[in-house]
């Protein structure tokens, strides 16, 4: 142990900080502490507000007596049930602020990655799960004391400090038996999905009959769901931590400080390898690829100067704006990249769609798709620097979602299908990228217009703007507001991609070079282009006509969401009810249905109860009594047919005995 360590075990107790505002968690806590003489609660806190003040006192009062703090134990669900309080992860940047000789150790229910790398970014020096181990929380109480990092991963296992500088995670040299387990993975992994893939292409058949497809739906139901065992009995140290490395303790900087340099521009590598290349703030974007003549943020009158006209949105105002402040700003990269690094992630699991809704990338190959939803984040990427560089006022956002959304839709297309590749069609060389974007106006009305809540995630990322959950503001860094913005960004990330290929879709659909560039093996026939166009097609007029309007009614948005296992849809409350006064025709009729089938659906049921328990009555008390008595009457009378039968034989006997 350090000379740190020495003096903190062997000459006094350890003098702990517990901050929760769980008090049921903080007193069970307690009393599990006071059972070792090394460990002593010097100061108990409920509350975020209250604890640096409790702390500062401390410091300043206990120092001739001895007492001191040692060591910060910061509950991360902190504030969570109430956002308009202080945040676990916004009091453990404060408290790095106001004391950085004091380490702080954070606790949590789960090990989820993100949460963990957010947590690092925060400036703690540790993490453990409430649930560990007695003995694995006293190492870590001692470990993080002495100065050495301590991070628990979901498997309960931990990296000490020489761990953690070592690098990215998922660049760590892995054990004999870690790298078995992931060649048995893949090689499972890669055959189950063949399996998967090859039911779903016959599921497209329609000439299945209802006892085939519901045979073939279980199989695709029990390989899926062997999949998912696979995932977790054959998962690595590096499948289940975090791919970000961990970062040093940032405090925020004073306000006389230089500007950091901006963020680097994250470049999204084709292939799941060099995915894991990553970096905490993003991918490093090779020399070749980089963008020349991006403005970087000056001092004085020029820090509010428009970008480039060669880079910049065609929407963006040069209006100068107050500069964010420099701990606002830097909070604002370390959280951006975390969502990029954890939609980075997904990118290496299974990418097939399943959702019961056809997808424009659903005709694509893996490595294609892979390729296109990583420049969509790129791009994206590019789009908040320069946002960033324009020092756009968070009002204007909403304002600008349709033009900032088309810009980044033209900038995906052109470098995705290249600027300036050609096709022959018809003995001429026709350039690709011009009769993509002419179809802009389409795109914006079928994909780019339905995209949700764009202008709040760009918000949430450029200055930390809380986000709205079930109507309720959930502060940058919140738990919550993690996993929403996750959400968003890869919605957002999978319907710009559909936007990229539709228009590839209406004009060039059955070109041979096409074709084998970018086409699935499975729908490289010209009848099954033609049938997934089709189905394409009928999916929009039933979205426009009856699904849209039910959502509206019901105020949702369905998102369509990338994790490991493919693409999957969930649904997020929101407020719709602008939308809803503005229908018309088919779908205002359709919202008049569901709320004439609600109004009367429950009175429905309750005649169609009653009515039922009267013909039950009616079949059983009456009908069936009357049934049962003519069955009654029926066997009375054969019986009494087969006695009288039976009575004349005795009689003809005992006759003919008698004259005998």
């Amino acid at each position: 142990m350090t000379s740190r360590s020495a003096d903190v075990f062997f000459t006094r107790p350890l003098q702990l900080a517990l901050i929760s505002d769980d008090a049921v968690f903080r007193g069970g806590l307690r009393l599990w502490l006071e059972q070792f003489p090394e460990f002593r609660v010097g100061i108990e806190s409920g509350s975020g507000e209250d604890a640096p003040l409790l702390i500062r006192t401390r410091l300043d009062t206990g120092t001739s007596q001895g007492e001191t703090v040692d060591l910060v134990l910061l509950d991360l669900e902190l504030g969570r049930t109430n956002p308009a309080r202080v945040q676990g992860l916004a009091l453990c940047q404060q408290l790095r602020a106001m004391f950085p000789q004091i380490p702080v150790l954070v606790l949590g229910s789960t090990a989820e990655p993100i949460l963990v790398d957010a947590v690092r970014r925060a400036g703690a020096q540790g993490f453990c799960l409430k649930g560990a181990e007695p003995g694995a929380i006293a190492k870590c109480l001692r470990q993080v004391a002495a100065g050495e990092p301590y991070w628990m991963a979901s498997s309960g296992l931990a990296g000490g400090g020489a761990t953690a500088a070592r690098g990215p995670v998922l660049s760590r040299r892995v054990s004999q038996a870690s790298y078995l387990k992931r060649t048995l993975r893949q090689s499972g992994l890669e055959q189950i999905d063949q399996a998967i893939a090859l039911i779903t292409a016959q599921l497209r058949s329609r000439r299945l009959s209802f006892l085939q497809r519901q045979v073939l739906l279980g199989r695709r139901r029990e390989l899926r769901a062997a999949r998912w065992i696979v995932l977790r009995m054959l998962a690595t140290p590096e499948l289940l931590e975090t791919i970000s490395e961990p970062s040093l303790p940032t405090v925020p900087t004073p306000p006389d400080a230089v500007p950091p340099d901006p963020v680097p521009s994250l470049s999204i590598p084709a292939t799941p390898a060099a995915i894991r290349e990553a970096t905490p703030t993003g991918i490093a974007r090779p020399a070749s690829s980089s963008r020349p003549g991006r403005p970087q943020p000056a001092s004085g009158a020029s820090a509010g100067q428009s970008v480039s006209e060669g880079n910049r949105p065609t929407a963006l105002a040069a209006t100068p704006q107050p500069a964010l402040t420099t701990a606002t700003a830097q909070a604002s990269r370390e959280m951006r990249a975390v969502l990029f690094n954890r939609v980075l992630a997904t990118l290496e699991g299974n990418l097939d769609n399943l959702t019961d809704l056809p997808l424009e990338t659903d005709i694509l190959r893996s490595d294609r798709k892979r390729e296109l939803f990583g420049l969509v984040l790129r791009k994206l990427d590019d789009l908040l620097d320069d946002l960033r560089v324009a020092e756009v006022p968070e009002q204007r956002l909403s304002d600008m979602q349709p033009q900032l959304l088309a810009d980044l839709w033209q900038a995906t297309t052109v470098e995705f299908f290249g600027r300036y590749r050609t096709l022959a069609l018809s003995g001429q060389e026709v350039e690709i990228a011009p009769y993509l974007l002419a179809d802009q106006a389409i795109v914006q009305a079928d994909i780019l217009s339905k995209i949700p809540l764009f202008s709040d995630l760009l918000a949430h990322l450029l200055v930390q703007a809380p986000l709205v959950i079930d109507g309720v503001p959930y502060a940058a860094g919140n738990p919550e507001a993690v996993r929403r913005a996750g959400l968003l960004l890869s919605h957002t990330m999978i319907q710009i991609a559909n936007a990229v290929v539709q228009p590839l879709l209406n004009r060039f659909a059955d070109v041979e070079d096409i074709k084998q560039s970018f086409y699935d093996r499975r729908l490289l026939s010209s009848r099954g282009i033609e049938r997934f166009r089709n189905d394409l097609s009928w999916r929009y007029r039933m979205q426009r006509y009856f699904a849209e309007p039910k959502d509206i009614f019901e105020s949702q948005y369905r998102l369509f969401v990338l994790r490991l296992r493919g693409i999957e849809q969930e649904s997020i409350y929101a407020p719709r009810r602008d939308e809803l006064e503005q229908l018309s025709g088919l779908p205002y009729a359709v919202t008049l249905a569901l709320e004439t089938r609600d109004a009367i659906a429950p009175r429905l049921r309750s005649v169609i109860s009653v009515l039922g328990s009267g013909v039950i009555y009616v079949l059983t008390e009456v009908i069936g009594r009357g049934i049962g008595l003519i069955g009654r009457g029926i066997i009375k009378g054969v019986n009494n047919v087969v006695q009288d039968g039976r009575y004349d034989r005795q009689e003809r006997r005992y006759g003919r005995s008698r004259g005998r």
